[in-house]
């Protein structure tokens, strides 16, 4: 009986933790905030998740972006603009290319809205690991051409090899990374989630910046080594039908533009 009675009361202490914790987060979509923006149904949905308003809030200051590919449909450029009015977009990656045969089917549209719109601009690859290297930076290449202010091309890397060994992965990546900065004059940067990166990019790849994704609820802050972080794949913004990814660049506008290409 005793037992029990601990057990419960933990689970209380715990539940009461987390509910002071966060309790910003859930004042703010309660609508008990004193200067909560009021809205009508046309404007941008509110973040649905709770997390998101804590993490935006603790990195004020910060360059704030989205990551976007044909998989957000067709975008409407000129209603990009900020998440809870408070935080304007200022950077957007997009999905270029995948494997070595496949360019991404709003990639054009959406590379020139981001230019109208006065967005910060970048391009990624997603690769296949089990794809010839050399012919996926061919593809990315000649897809994308960067042009004075836009950010360093990026190499996105999710999964592993299929019949291969670790070592011939990473020989791959290197020949695209390698490929691709002879090209452009410019090191690329790498895309991937934080456990990918802690296991195998780490160590071989110090030498490179890391673009990390990490969505866990635990993880309120940017790494000291991370470039950027996308947080979220859930956030709805202005202009795009359905969930978008939303990154913060580990600096503010000015020191984002400074990675830009000249």
């Amino acid at each position: 009986m005793l037992l029990r009675y601990s057990i419960i009361s933990f689970f209380i202490l715990l539940f009461l933790g987390i509910g002071y914790h966060y309790r910003n987060g859930f004042l703010y979509y309660l609508g008990f905030k004193s200067y909560k923006l009021k809205y009508e149904q046309d404007e941008a949905k509110r973040i649905s998740d709770i997390r998101n308003y804590q993490v935006l809030e603790k990195h004020k200051g910060k360059a704030i972006g989205i990551d976007v590919s044909e998989y957000q449909g067709k975008i409407d450029w000129t209603l990009v603009e900020n998440i809870e009015n408070d935080y304007p977009i200022e950077f957007v990656l997009i999905r270029a290319t995948a494997g070595n045969d496949r360019k991404d089917g709003q990639f054009k549209i959406n590379w020139l809205g981001a230019k109208k719109n006065k967005v910060i601009r970048g391009a990624y690859h997603y690769y296949r690991p089990n794809e010839n290297s050399l012919e996926q930076a061919a593809l990315f290449i000649k897809t994308v051409q960067l042009k004075k202010g836009d950010l360093p091309p990026v190499l996105d890397i999710e999964k592993l090899p299929k019949g291969q060994s670790l070592d011939s992965l990473k020989i791959g990546l290197r020949r695209w990374l390698k490929a691709v900065e002879v090209h452009y004059k410019v090191k690329p940067i790498i895309y991937t989630g934080e456990k990918y990166y802690d296991d195998f990019l780490k160590e071989d790849f110090s030498d490179y910046l890391f673009w990390i994704a990490n969505y866990n609820f635990y993880r309120e802050k940017i790494g000291e080594d991370w470039l950027f972080w996308q947080f979220t794949e859930k956030a709805t913004i202005s202009g795009i039908k359905g969930n978008v990814d939303v990154n913060i660049y580990n600096g503010d506008l000015e020191q984002l533009r400074f990675i830009t290409v000249e």
